[in-house]
């Protein structure tokens, strides 16, 4: 008799515990259901029927506080997704609400920056309790000065939605500061002028900037990057003089070619006024006077399609970081300044076939670089007079450490940033003459519950299909089991040549202390394996991102780590991309994924060249409008092919006012796997209506959405607290 109760207790609790994970599935919510409106889209002969392509709006259109029939039509659909996404989540909204208090309890709400040196003064980013926004402020010559307030974003965002300030420059003679906002999340910044002697904001404003503005020598003259008001690139410099009317601003430099960007800066050397032109393959840099605004530009190397270089000046030479010479991982090279062309240039650190030379910085007595061995980060000191040349220790087995700004030139300390999977991120002074450090200030974690002893992190490698092998880092309480009932996270992004860091975070917690392992792949697209991992994902080669990433779920089960029932996907952006191409290629591998504003509709947006973006990716993606890579693209295209089949447990997320991937590339997607998916799985879509592509603006504000994320993965595995 016990054992019959004992049996039924236990149907009982496995009965239960299975309606909980059907609660999100219940059939009696149902999802809206969107029109299809056929509209062909014809190209190379082939001929597309999109269904969904009225959901479309305008720039104009989404602002549009009076909205007509069609702008009406597209946002009640929006909203009925997020009503149905209320509804089939709403079990969970406690659960997030914990989430969320959770997540902010780690973080220390007082907290504020290292302080860094730069023209006599000592910079500092704070925050307060409660503050969603940061102030920023200074001291004069020392820590124990008085604190000038430059920005409280607090009191300056208070009445809106949305807020974001960027390209806070002070003057040279410390008088002025330049800053821009943008409160649409549109990346369209409004460039003014603040007086820090007297609190005074100066009339000046400047609309349709990329936020960032290089001030000359003489503390009146800024130059600023004006953007296309429709496609959004940054294709104009301009001239401003403090006080005059923006409206009759010198145009300095127009960037014809549409496949092109132009951006502009100082050198640290403060000599210079740097005017950069930019594709995915192709660079080119003029040069004018700091003390001269009103003179005229040099060019230093006219652009040659596949050349990239970069600048940076030092004495009476340019220092280019370029891959001239077919110097694939790139090599250091130097010119007079006078004689600036390609063949005046000549090795200072020469190409290496197993290392990627990323970056470097340039201080009186040192020269800084920064590289990539066998993905691993590297710090190289190295003296001027080469009387020292060594390598910084790291003793992780993986890692993620890159070096600050550091705007002081004449100084012995390098200041950068150490952080693991496991080891909160750390501001460190080094002093590159006695070889010893300070570290400023380590991530504090709150809450009492973190100890970086209870976590383990490792670095894989599993076998591409092709032979190639991919590096996966790993990281996971040390007492997770590893078994087939264990979930795991496979996080990856794969574009542009960007490598994700094996950075800690503390939201991430919230997964591992609830049973989950979280796994980055660093698959080809990445730049972390050397450039010719990028360039063997990038174009013809895009596919082996998404297979990369297919087979390094695949590799984690065989290993042991998971099961198909409990493996789980994630990216944003060009990773929302891969999100979409693996779940058409392999949807039976995941039991949930989350696509993050995810770019879907590869081929309709690469041959629209009025969408911000399109022209200058090209080289990424290639030029649908030639036929071989239009074939190409298509055959990966997430929404193109999409397919009566089942598809495993979705969400999609996105912004309204997003700049880099249009909102309604993800509705559309949404509601075409509605009408195709054969399936019970749940399929959500949430629309932040008030922000684009970096999601909610505020600290605080940004953890609902990684709340929404977590909530979603952990009520599928039926975790609940």
């Amino acid at each position: 008799m016990k054992k019959i109760i004992l049996f039924l207790i236990i149907v009982s609790l496995t009965f239960a515990t299975s309606c909980k994970k059907e609660e999100m599935k219940n059939d009696n919510i149902k999802p809206p259901v969107a029109d299809k409106v056929a509209k062909e889209l014809e190209k190379h002969g082939d001929v597309r029927i999109d269904n969904y392509y009225w959901m479309r709006l305008t720039d104009e259109q989404r602002n549009d506080k009076t909205p007509d029939e069609h702008t009406q039509k597209v946002k009640d659909y929006l909203n009925a997704e997020n009503d149905y996404f209320d509804k089939k989540m709403a079990h969970t909204v406690q659960f997030r609400k914990d989430l969320f208090e959770e997540m902010k309890s780690r973080i220390k709400e007082d907290d504020e920056s290292v302080p860094y040196k730069d023209n006599g003064y000592f910079y500092i980013t704070r925050y307060e309790i409660g503050g969603q926004y940061p102030i920023h402020s200074r001291k004069k010559k020392t820590l124990e000065a008085d604190e000038e307030i430059l920005f409280d974003v607090n009191k300056m965002a208070k009445d809106y939605d949305y807020y974001a300030l960027r390209g806070v420059n002070v003057s040279p003679n410390n008088k002025l500061v330049l800053f821009a906002t943008d409160t649409v999340s549109r990346r369209q910044y409004t460039l003014q002028f603040k007086d820090l002697e007297t609190g005074k904001i100066y009339p000046d404003k400047i609309d349709n900037t990329t936020g960032s503005a290089t001030w000359a020598n003489d503390n009146k003259t800024i130059f600023y990057t004006k953007k296309d008001p429709v496609t959004l690139r940054s294709d104009k410099i301009y001239k401003h003089v403090l006080g005059t009317d923006a409206s009759k601003d010198v145009e300095v430099y127009y960037e014809k070619d549409d496949t092109y960007g132009t951006f502009v800066y100082k050198t640290k050397s403060k000599k210079y006024i740097v005017i950069g032109s930019y594709s995915t393959l192709t660079n080119e840099y003029q040069v004018l006077d700091a003390d001269k605004p009103d003179g005229k530009l040099r060019m230093i190397q006219s652009r040659i399609h596949g050349l990239e270089y970069g600048i940076s000046h030092y004495k009476d030479h340019f220092y280019i970081l370029t891959n001239k010479d077919k110097a694939t991982n790139f090599k250091l090279m130097r010119t007079p300044e006078n004689k600036t062309t390609a063949e005046n240039w000549v090795d200072v650190i020469p190409h290496r076939d197993d290392t990627l030379l990323e970056d470097i910085s340039i201080f009186k007595d040192y020269l800084v670089i920064e590289e990539r061995t066998n993905g691993l980060n590297r710090i190289r000191i190295k003296r001027w007079d080469n009387s020292n040349d060594y390598y910084l220790p790291f003793d992780e087995e993986t890692y993620s450490v890159g070096v600050y700004g550091n705007p002081e030139f004449d100084t012995d300390i390098i200041r950068y940033g150490y952080q693991s999977f496991t080891t909160p991120s750390s501001v460190i002074d080094f002093n590159m003459k006695d070889r010893s450090k300070d570290i400023k200030k380590e991530q504090e974690v709150l809450g009492g519950k973190f100890d970086k002893n209870n976590y383990t992190s490792e670095r894989v490698w599993i076998k591409a299909r092709d032979g190639k092998d991919v590096a996966v880092s790993i990281v996971r309480r040390k007492d997770t089991e590893l078994n087939k009932d264990t979930p795991l996270l496979l996080y990856a992004y794969g574009s542009y040549g960007y490598t994700v860091s094996d950075g800690f975070s503390t939201t991430r917690l919230s997964l591992l202390d609830r049973g989950f392992v979280y796994a980055l792949a660093h698959i080809r697209g990445s730049q972390y394996l050397g450039r010719p991992w990028y360039e063997d994902g990038k174009l013809l080669h895009k596919k082996n991102t998404f297979t990369d990433f297919i087979d390094c779920g695949k590799g984690l089960i065989e290993k042991g780590y998971t099961s198909e029932n409990h493996l789980y996907a994630m990216g944003g952006s060009a990773g929302g991309l891969l999100m979409g191409a693996v779940v058409n290629m392999n949807p039976e591998l995941f039991n949930g994924v989350v696509a993050s504003v995810p770019f879907v509709d590869i081929i309709t947006t690469m041959l629209d060249d009025t969408i911000p973006l399109t022209t200058s990716e090209y080289d990424e993606w290639g030029n649908p409008n030639e036929k071989e890579y239009y074939d190409y693209m298509l055959s990966y295209s997430p929404y193109d092919n999409v397919e009566k089949k089942e598809y495993p447990n979705m969400l999609i997320t996105t912004g309204l006012h997003d700049s880099q991937v249009q909102y309604y590339e993800p509705a559309k997607w949404t509601a075409k796997l509605r009408e195709y998916k054969t399936d019970n799985n749940v399929l959500l879509l949430h629309t932040n209506m008030e922000a684009g592509h970096g999601g909610a603006s505020g600290r605080f504000n940004a953890l609902k959405e990684t709340a929404i994320d977590y909530a979603f993965m952990l009520d599928l595995e039926g975790i609940e607290k």
